[in-house]
């Protein structure tokens, strides 16, 4: 799961009774009162002593640390956490699947884009890039099987979805250079899912065959339907997640109408627990007061659904007082928290940071 965070640094009403409900730091009296929480994404390495580990999440709780979302999982690294006062919760890749047991057996089960290309053969970008067609009969109880793999751990306090989504028909502009790429328009090799299931189905929901309109880049029904097809998974998964009585978590592109644009991802309509949208202001040159712009967004079109959580990419800030300015921001409009990525180990000047809002 290491290629992630290498793409990143080369390139760049819910479920009511499982709401994450903030537990640390300040009031907010932008988010009706309730407080503030600090998450953290880690990768466990298993060859660390217990002794480090208590230290170092001892002082991820000090300073306000709800939860960690853990990239794979590990016993003693959960254990420890636990035992502190973290949440656990385990992140998983979703329609991302590049496990080499099932590019062999399954390659059926891989979207295509409009130019014909599978991801189980030539997927885009990078070769991690393995996605799955939502529209495929068995890939649903796929997915749903492995969510309950990690839901049933004693040890794993919720589950956090992530490429929940089609391959990017646009990167963000800042990525564009490295891909020798101009997506000012919708390109046929990165627009998904044209597969025959998902050609079918599309077909059998509306009467009409994709295949024969002009402009299917353009067709608003048949963007509807894609949302659709991602929404009747994590929707799913959701059931599944409340079957456990755990909460369902997902890491989302930064807005609504964003999401929708470039990686048709539709989250206000997911049945969640609460939401991580990525703002990684970085990615989208833009400065560290988008932040605030796009916390409200996603606030004003939730409406009380479930709460937001802005997601914060640590190497995109260059000081510390952006860092502060970014949670102010977020606090001012309406978020409930923020979680923090791209660090393996957050430093003391960085926990300095979020002790500083207590």
């Amino acid at each position: 799961m290491n290629k992630r965070r290498d793409f990143l640094k080369a390139t760049f009403a819910g479920i009511a009774a499982l709401q994450l409900r903030p537990l640390a730091g300040l009031a907010n009296p932008h988010n009706n009162g309730l407080l503030f929480d600090y998450w953290m994404w880690v990768r466990p390495n298993q060859k660390e002593s217990e002794a480090i580990l208590k230290k170092r999440y001892q002082s991820y709780r000090e300073v306000g640390v709800r939860g960690l979302f853990f990239e794979a999982y590990s016993k003693k690294h959960f254990q420890i956490a636990k035992e502190i006062g973290l949440e656990t919760h385990r992140w998983m890749w979703t329609m991302n699947r590049g496990e080499k047991d099932l590019l062999t057996q399954h390659p059926e089960y891989y979207a295509v884009s409009r130019s014909g290309k599978s991801c189980a053969t030539e997927p885009a970008y990078v070769d991690y890039y393995r996605f799955l067609c939502p529209s495929h009969p068995d890939v649903p109880k796929y997915l749903e099987d492995k969510s309950r793999e990690q839901l049933e751990k004693e040890d794993v306090d919720g589950l956090h979805l992530d490429y929940i989504r089609y391959p990017d028909v646009v990167l963000p502009v800042n990525l564009w250079q490295n891909y020798n790429l101009d997506q000012s328009t919708e390109l046929p090799d990165y627009d998904f899912c044209y597969s025959k299931y998902s050609k079918a189905a599309f077909l059998k929901e509306t009467g009409i065959d994709i295949d024969k309109v002009e402009r299917p880049d353009q067709s608003l029904s048949w963007r509807s339907f894609r949302y659709n097809q991602i929404n009747k998974v994590v929707n799913r998964i959701a059931d599944v997640a409340k079957e456990y009585d755990k909460p369902l978590t997902a890491a989302v592109f930064p807005t609504p109408d964003l999401a929708k644009r470039i990686v048709r991802q539709d989250w206000t309509n997911w049945k969640l627990s609460g939401v991580f949208p990525m703002i990684y202001h970085g990615f989208y040159r833009e400065p560290v007061g988008w932040i605030g712009t796009a916390v409200n967004e996603g606030v004003q079109v939730l409406n009380g659904k479930f709460p937001l959580y802005a997601g914060l990419y640590l190497p995109d800030f260059k000081t510390t007082d952006e860092l502060k300015e970014a949670i102010r921001l977020s606090k001012k409009n309406g978020a409930a928290g923020i979680s923090l990525f791209g660090e393996t180990d957050f430093t003391p000047e960085i926990l300095n940071v979020l002790k500083s809002f207590h």
